[in-house]
């Protein structure tokens, strides 16, 4: 009998029943039920979130998408990192198809323009569902290669994913880092962790890519290869991970196995980059590399400190505590075992030498990755998000240890506690918290549909009249054309482009269009200098007085902005508007809570919109 069958029937005979197996990579071994549970509980997740994160949700993904599916004409807002070619393309042309095949759908269903723009809005929800439940699968799968298929433990590490307001919170954005994540916890399942580490002793057991089974070892490490190499080009910072994967592996691994991975990581580099080569020569319709260019901007040139500089210390006191939320201690106490080599829990096995090399690279890549990435100026908690499947894996087992099925009244209360903060937090984050920003497009875009198309919702006028809609907000505070959807809303908000041209040296004194309409002399002396005489807008006088006052060359000067239908800001602005535009045919027509609180101050308060008369 071969040892590890010995080791199995000892096992048997001590607990009566044999211990959870070690879970082999396999194409076969995907769940099918359990991932299409997780399908719906992700798509729910998706169709409730209601409210507002970061910008790039919306500006990096979905707004070149729209502009690839619907053209020019569309009037998507291409924000410079585009221009500049800073963004790999292939994330947005995904969402670009879901835009065309969505729209097809409506078409085929002879859907009207409401109806088509709620299937639009709920488009790429879907799609970024499916890849969060890939994530929750993934990370389960992972933990069942650590501790066993089947055992407790992965169920425990399946709960925290789930569970964990970040996830219900961020996983189904249609942001990179959400993408990234997915990808790289595939990516690291199927890697060859059968391959010798410092954990292993044992010459006997089976080699990286091809020495048991060739076709079937290759196909798996070429295929973990392509996704890393897809997250790396989707997020150049990606690289870190399997910098930190790759180089353990590359000091055990034989000369032939050296020559594998070489040969594997050529053909998946090179076929990686050729795709994203041709992909942005398609969408910039030039010869580019963006990720080259975006380490550039970004670290070279030091652009990214323009949209903010943090403390070093802050993934450490604020980045892994929001990622993890009541994980935290449970996630400190495995990442230590992870390191010290004490999660592996039959010592000796051939499977459980490979579980701890598993475990124990999961926690070098985690702590690296967040070590390395708190040396950059510019700091934002999703820059982690890759490492929390990690670990979530890493501390499933001291819950599972702190939390025993037969535990304490005491323990169980402490367990029930946890869980009801966690769905406190990710209801409040999902459903509260922002949500303003969110809910004036809907009320926009409602209103144009309302004046525009029958109440029906099928058919449409010959020529819907244009709405127009100024956002007096800091810039990129809410959705744009993927929330606004209809062409004929036409609308603008303030800028903020960075100093591009403009020598370091000089950049402390740089101030967008968003910073100049907030300071000195403030939003009143932007508006007189930039929009229209308030005559134009005034409640008393002509029409024939309106119309001179905004040709009068002596009061109009050239470039300003006409007076349009909505003001949409904060309500920290109301006092100097109704100052400003005390006797204009300005009201207020819609207000919508967005926070109880803000770090910045420019967006705190209700979200208003006025409606001219």
């Amino acid at each position: 009998m071969p040892a590890s069958d010995t080791h199995t029937a000892t096992q048997e005979a001590k607990t009566g029943h044999a211990p959870p197996s070690r879970s082999s990579t396999s194409y076969r071994d995907f769940a099918l039920g359990p991932f299409a549970l997780l399908l719906a509980f992700r798509i729910v997740n998706a169709l409730t979130l209601r409210t507002f994160f970061q910008p790039d949700e919306f500006f990096q993904s979905l707004e070149p998408a729209w502009q690839l599916a619907f053209g020019q004409p569309a009037r998507a807002w291409i924000t410079w990192e585009w221009t500049a070619q800073l963004r790999s393309s292939l994330h947005p042309e995904l969402f670009a198809v879901v835009y065309k095949v969505a729209a097809e759908l409506a078409e085929l269903c002879g859907l009207g323009p409401p109806a088509k723009a709620e299937l639009l809005l709920a488009a790429p929800k879907l799609t970024q569902a499916v890849f969060a439940a890939l994530l929750d699968c993934y990370t389960w799968k992972i933990a069942e290669k650590a501790y066993g298929r089947g055992c407790r433990t992965a169920y425990t590490t399946l709960a925290l994913s789930v569970c964990s307001p970040w996830q219900w919170f961020c996983s189904t954005r249609t942001l990179s880092n959400c993408l990234e994540t997915s990808i790289t916890a595939v990516a690291v399942y199927y890697w060859p962790w059968h391959a010798p580490g410092p954990a292993s002793h044992d010459k006997k057991q089976p080699q990286i890519a091809g020495q048991d089974s060739p076709l079937h070892s290759s196909a798996q490490l070429r295929l973990s290869l392509l996704l890393a190499a897809f997250a790396c080009i989707l997020r150049p910072t990606n690289a870190l991970v399997w910098i930190v994967l790759l180089l353990p592996t590359w000091w055990h691994a034989s000369t032939r196995q050296r020559y594998i991975l070489i040969r594997e990581i050529s053909l998946c580099g090179v076929v990686t980059i050729a795709c994203s080569v041709l992909s942005d020569r398609f969408y910039y319709q030039a010869w580019t590399f963006p990720p080259l260019r975006f380490l550039y901007f970004n670290i070279v040139q030091s652009l990214a400190v323009f949209y903010g500089k943090n403390r070093p210390d802050y993934y450490l006191t604020e980045g892994l505590p929001l990622l993890l939320t009541t994980a935290l201690p449970f996630a400190l106490v495995g990442l230590w075992h992870g390191l010290s080599g004490k999660l592996s829990p039959h010592s000796g096995h051939t499977r459980d030498a490979e579980a701890q090399t598993l475990l124990s690279r999961l926690a070098w890549i985690s702590l690296l990755v967040t070590a390395f990435l708190s040396l950059i100026a510019h700091k934002e908690v999703r820059f982690l998000y890759p490492i929390l499947p990690f670990l979530h894996v890493l501390a499933a087992k001291p819950l599972d240890t702190f939390f025993p099925s037969h535990t304490s009244i005491p323990r169980k209360a402490l367990l029930v506690f946890l869980l009801t903060t966690n769905l406190l937090i990710a209801g409040y984050a999902s459903q509260v918290h922002q949500r303003g920003v969110i809910d004036v497009l809907a009320h926009l875009r409602h209103e144009h549909e309302a004046r525009n198309y029958p109440a029906s919702g099928t058919g449409a006028v010959t020529r819907p009249t244009n709405s127009t809609t100024a956002f007096l907000m800091p810039c990129h505070s809410t959705p744009w054309r993927s929330h606004l959807v209809h062409a004929s809303l036409s609308a603008w908000a303030l800028t903020c482009e960075p100093p591009l041209s403009i020598p370091p040296s000089d950049r402390a004194a740089y101030l967008d269009e968003a910073d100049q309409f907030f300071v000195s002399p403030g939003p009143a002396g932007w508006l007189a200098e930039h929009m229209e005489y308030v005559d134009t807008v005034r409640a008393s006088g002509s029409r024939s007085s309106r119309h001179w006052g905004r040709v009068d060359p002596n009061v109009q000067r050239a470039n300003r902005r006409s007076w349009p239908q909505h003001l949409v800001f904060f309500a920290q602005l109301e006092p100097v508007l109704k100052e400003y535009l005390k006797e204009s045919r300005y009201r207020e027509c819609w207000r919508g809570f967005n926070s109880h609180w803000h770090d910045d101050w420019r967006r705190r308060g209700d979200v208003l919109v006025w409606c001219l008369d």
